[in-house]
Formats: structure tokens, sequence, C-alpha cells
């Protein structure tokens, strides 16, 4: 299982699955490459420390989705990268045809929720405003629904009397680092 990592921001799930290949924990699980969509972005900096590619790709003119022809731009640099498969990780952008054609069932994004509650943007912020008991994270297949796909798997997180925003989003930050390489190594395995 080859794969890319696609992401928008800081990468601190990237690095987390980077570290898992590093210790030899991702089964037959192999990064290939790092895209990111924002120059610049942390997460580029994961590639040269960890010895994976990682480029930034022009998105197109549009904020949250891709041009057709930029979505395109992005299918045939990942193949080109030989990668399989792609993870989405803190990756921003709706995909539709162009990559999800190009990857039939071999897209897994990681959402901050327990979906199907709280999809979209800010989950975290959607599920600690709604006062929620527990919240969490989800690895699914990505469809052409926003975070609609077949889950894979969840993680809870109990939210404490004592927590505050920041604390409760750090809690399911720690719990993404962990079910996405987890995922990652089963999938690679056959067993999700």
């Amino acid at each position: 299982m080859k794969f890319a990592i696609l992401g928008s921001g800081t990468g601190s799930n990237a690095e987390a699955i980077l570290k898992a290949y590093r210790a030899g924990t991702l089964g037959k699980a192999e990064p290939v490459a790092i895209f990111c969509d924002i120059p610049g972005a942390k997460i580029l900096s994961h590639g040269e420390t960890y010895g994976v590619p990682a480029t930034f790709l022009d998105p197109g003119p549009f904020k949250t989705k891709f041009s057709p022809e930029r979505e395109a731009a992005y299918a045939e640099a990942i193949k080109a990268a030989g990668a399989d498969w792609i993870v989405l990780a803190g990756f921003m952008r709706v995909l539709k045809a162009p990559l999800l054609e190009a990857f039939p069932d071999r897209i897994i994004n990681l959402h901050p929720s327990l979906l199907p509650s709280f999809p979209g943007l800010d989950g975290i912020g959607q599920a600690w405003r709604y006062g929620v008991a527990v919240s969490g994270c989800t690895v699914h297949y990505v469809n052409s629904a926003v975070d609609g796909g077949a889950i894979i798997d969840q993680a809870v997180v109990r939210r404490e009397k004592t927590d505050t925003p920041e604390s409760f989003a750090q809690k399911i930050h720690a719990a993404e680092h962990k079910i996405l390489p987890d995922v990652i190594r089963r999938i690679s395995l056959g067993e999700a």
C-alpha cells in the first residue's frame, strides 16, 4: 500500500503517520509523497524530516474545493508519485470526480468528530458548542458527500467538566494521532 498524504496545515497527523512508518508500525503501508494546497505550510517540512517528497500544488482559485482542472492535476501528480492510496490528514478541500474516480475506494479521511455528528468545518468546535459529553474522531472512506463515506473506525473522547475548548481539542488530536496510523496499518494488512 503506497500512499500520498494530503494536508493543509501544520501536519501533526502527517507527522504521526511518518513517525509510525519510521518505527515500523504501519504494516505494509509506505508513504511516498506529501502534497499540500497552502504554500509554506508546516506539513511540507515533515517531508524533509522523514525523507518523503513534499510538494505544494496550486489548488486553483477556490478556497474549499478544486477547479476540475486543478483536481485532475492533483490526481496525476499523486499517480506520478507512485501512490495507489490517498490519506487526507487535515486537508481542507472537498474532493470531486477527478480524484474520486482516479482512486475509487482508496481515499481515507480523518475527521475530528464522531460522524455522522458534526460533519464539515470545525467538528471540534461544533461538538463543544453543542455541549456533548463525548466526541472524538472518525476515519472514513471518502465519497462525494462531505464526511459521508463509510466509517472505518472511531475513537471516543470524553468531555470532562474541567475541560476547556483547548484541552478538549488537544485530547481529540491525541486520539487522531493514534487512530489514523492504526487504520492505515490495518488497511495495508487487509484487516480494515
